[in-house]
């Protein structure tokens, strides 16, 4: 018998920010299709994950265009 890799369902990838209002500490949760995860918390880093990231697009598994090197 083989060994399986886990397999998790019902969670889509995307971006999540959260807790934006006056006074809280904002927090922002990344989950690439390829299963990376990220989360920045404080004002700076909510700012420069939300400005980075491209939902639909994975930087973790870079596609190969064919092209010799």
């Amino acid at each position: 018998m083989s060994e399986q890799p886990a397999r998790v369902q019902g969670i889509q990838p995307g971006l999540q920010a959260r807790r934006l209002d006056r006074d809280q500490t904002p927090v922002a949760d990344w989950l690439c299709a390829c299963g990376h995860h990220e989360r920045a918390t404080g004002g700076i880093a909510v700012g420069m994950l939300l400005a980075s990231v491209r939902v639909g697009h994975c930087p973790h598994h870079p596609v190969d265009t064919g092209a010799a090197a």
